[in-house]
C-alpha cells in the first residue's frame, strides 16, 4: 500500500475532523437559536403566572447576541452561553465504552451550552465583583444526542447520551428543571471571617452602591461535591 504524502494527510484530516467539527458547530448554532426561542416562550408564560402570584417579582428574557441569552426570574439571573469551540470527550470518558461511540468515533465530538447562575441584584446594582456559578453544561453532538452535566438532579436526570435526542419539548423540560433548581439554590450567609475587614475605599463605594461581594455559595463544588448535602 502506497504511503500517503504529508500533503494528502493534511487534506484527509481536514475532511475527517475539521469538516465534522464545523458540522457540529453549525448544528449547535441552530439548536441554540431554538433554545432561545423556547426560553423566550417560557418567559412569556411565567411572566403572566408569576405576576398573578406577586407582581413585585421580575420575569424577563434578554437576547444578548448570537452566543448568549439571559433569563431573570425573581431574585435570580440565568446566563446561557454557547461555546464557540467543539470538544471531544476525554479518553477516559465512560461514553467511549458504549457501542454508540465505538461504531462511529465522530459521535464523540460535542458542542456545549453553559448555564451560569447569578443573583439578580448583581446586575441591578452593577456589582461586578459578585460571583456566578456554573450549574450545568448541555452537550450536543452531530446527531442531536445530548446529556446535561450539572448539580444534583440536573446531573442524573438527563445523562442518557447514547439514547437521548434533543428537541423543543425536551429543551422546555430541561429549562424548567434548571429554573426549578436555581430557585431552590439558596443564598448562604458568608462566613464572618470573610467579611469582617473592609477598606475605606470600599466604604466610600458603598455610599453609592451595596458593594459587599455576594454569591449563592462560597467554596462552591461541582461534579465532586458532597452528595450528602440537601442543596
Amino acid at each position: 500500500m502506497e504511503e500517503q504524502s504529508p500533503h494528502q494527510q493534511v487534506l484527509d484530516l481536514v475532511k475527517a475532523k475539521s469538516m465534522h467539527k464545523r458540522d457540529v458547530f453549525e448544528l449547535l448554532q441552530s439548536r441554540f437559536q431554538t433554545f432561545k426561542e423556547v426560553l423566550k416562550e417560557l418567559t412569556e408564560e411565567f411572566k403572566t403566572e408569576v405576576a398573578a402570584i406577586d407582581p413585585r417579582l421580575e420575569v424577563a428574557y434578554k437576547d444578548l447576541g448570537a452566543f448568549y441569552c439571559q433569563l431573570t426570574i425573581a431574585g435570580d439571573v440565568l446566563l446561557f452561553s454557547m461555546h464557540t469551540n467543539v470538544f471531544r470527550f476525554p479518553n477516559n470518558s465512560v461514553y467511549w465504552r458504549s457501542s454508540y461511540l465505538q461504531e462511529d468515533k465522530q459521535r464523540g465530538y460535542v458542542g456545549i451550552i453553559q448555564i451560569h447562575n447569578f443573583l439578580a441584584d448583581s446586575f441591578r446594582y452593577h456589582r461586578e465583583q459578585d460571583l456566578g456559578y456554573l450549574i450545568g453544561r448541555l452537550f450536543i453532538n452531530s446527531e442531536d444526542h445530548y446529556f446535561l452535566e450539572g448539580k444534583k438532579e440536573l446531573g442524573y436526570k438527563y445523562n442518557d447520551f447514547v439514547n437521548a435526542v434533543i428537541d423543543r419539548d425536551k429543551m422546555k423540560e430541561i429549562l424548567c428543571s434548571i429554573i426549578t433548581y436555581t430557585i431552590k439554590f439558596d443564598l448562604y450567609i458568608p462566613a464572618y471571617s470573610e467579611v469582617q475587614e473592609v477598606t475605606l475605599r470600599e466604604v466610600n463605594r458603598m455610599k453609592d452602591n451595596v458593594n459587599l461581594r455576594t454569591g449563592k455559595r462560597l467554596g462552591f463544588q461541582f461534579q465532586w461535591e458532597d452528595t450528602t448535602s440537601d442543596d
